[in-house]
């Protein structure tokens, strides 16, 4: 006898006919379904369905049927809001004169030199009696602190641009003004200006303070051609020194090389000459050295001694030497590489 779960569990027989059981594959009784292993709480089971959840939508931007290099129908060509105009040497003038008060040498190298200019020569003749200047102007005690001070405008011409040179903005300055002989004009004025206007301001001070100190009979009072080469002329003279130096170095491109160049130049002429009269066959060559030396002709522009000159042959001569330099630094400033 037979359970109900018995019968179920047995896998039903086909009949069978009198020419024998069915041809064909044999067939195997189902195989009962593997048991899932347990899930999780929180995991669906195989047999419901995934939630849905649609797909999110994006939008896309209509893409403009014209080709991009067409402008949009009625939109005109692109007009920059800041106002374009062409520079000019102003320009030029407007950067230089940013960078040369904006670096703290400049302002140091001035002082400097207005520190010699007006303590020496405060000094000269706070230390003098009106009988010294029996035959000498009172305008003489600038010239012994000009002869320091000249050295601070030197070295100020140079650092002017082998500064640049040096840190590599010269690239940036190049690239901002391409027009080279622009760039060295703008220095050149903006430096000559500066240092001019400080010179002469300097030695003036000097000059008329001096001349205020001593006063009365016994002193000469000076000629208007005297004041005139103790202020303007010595100032000229200063910066022309100042203007060379950078012509100096916009050619070497090289600070310590420009200043030492420079130095030869002031120094040299009044030493040179002492060893160059020895000899016979040089001592014109030694006298005309000595006249046109940076000393000498100072001394001249101050009428130190009635026999020299005024000291004008010798600031034309400089005028000459330093256009011939800067004429080079145009030239080479065109044809070198930065």
């Amino acid at each position: 006898m037979t359970t109900p779960y018995q019968h179920q569990s047995q896998a039903p027989v086909p009949p069978q006919g009198p020419q024998g059981p069915p041809q064909g594959p044999p067939q195997t009784a189902p195989q009962a379904a593997p048991q899932m292993p347990p899930q999780a709480p929180h995991q669906a089971a195989p047999h419901q369905a995934a939630p849905h959840h649609p797909a999110p939508q994006t939008y896309q931007q209509p893409v403009p049927s014209r080709p991009p290099s067409q402008p949009y129908a009625g939109m005109g060509p692109y007009t920059s809001p800041i106002p374009v105009r062409r520079t000019h040497l102003g320009n030029a003038l407007a950067s230089e004169w940013t960078k040369i008060k904006s670096v703290r040498s400049t302002i140091w190298t001035l002082g400097i030199m207005a520190a010699l200019v007006l303590g020496i020569g405060l000094l000269v003749s706070a230390t003098t009696n009106d009988a010294d200047y029996r035959t000498l102007p009172t305008t003489l005690p600038g010239f012994f602190g000009t002869l320091l001070g000249q050295l601070c405008i030197v070295t100020l011409g140079v650092l002017v641009i082998t500064s640049e040179y040096g840190t590599g903005m010269i690239r940036t300055t190049l690239t901002a003004s391409p027009q080279r002989s622009r760039v060295l004009t703008a220095k050149a004025l903006v430096f000559f200006a500066l240092s001019f206007t400080t010179t002469t301001v300097s030695l003036a001070l000097v000059a008329y303070a001096s001349m205020g100190m001593h006063s009365g009979p016994e002193v000469t009072e000076p000629t208007s051609d005297q004041i005139l080469g103790a202020t303007v002329g010595a100032g000229l003279y200063v910066s022309l020194l100042g203007l060379l130096s950078l012509a100096v170095g916009a050619i070497l491109r090289h600070s310590a090389g420009a200043i030492t160049t420079m130095l030869g130049v002031v120094l040299l002429p009044a030493i040179l000459p002492a060893f160059l009269m020895m000899s016979d066959s040089l001592r014109d060559l030694g006298r005309k050295m000595l006249e046109y030396s940076s000393p000498q002709s100072l001394a001249s522009l101050f009428r130190i001694d009635e026999g020299l000159n005024s000291g004008w042959p010798q600031l034309s001569a400089l005028a000459v030497v330093t256009a011939a330099a800067m004429i080079a630094a145009y030239a080479l400033l065109e044809k070198r590489d930065v």
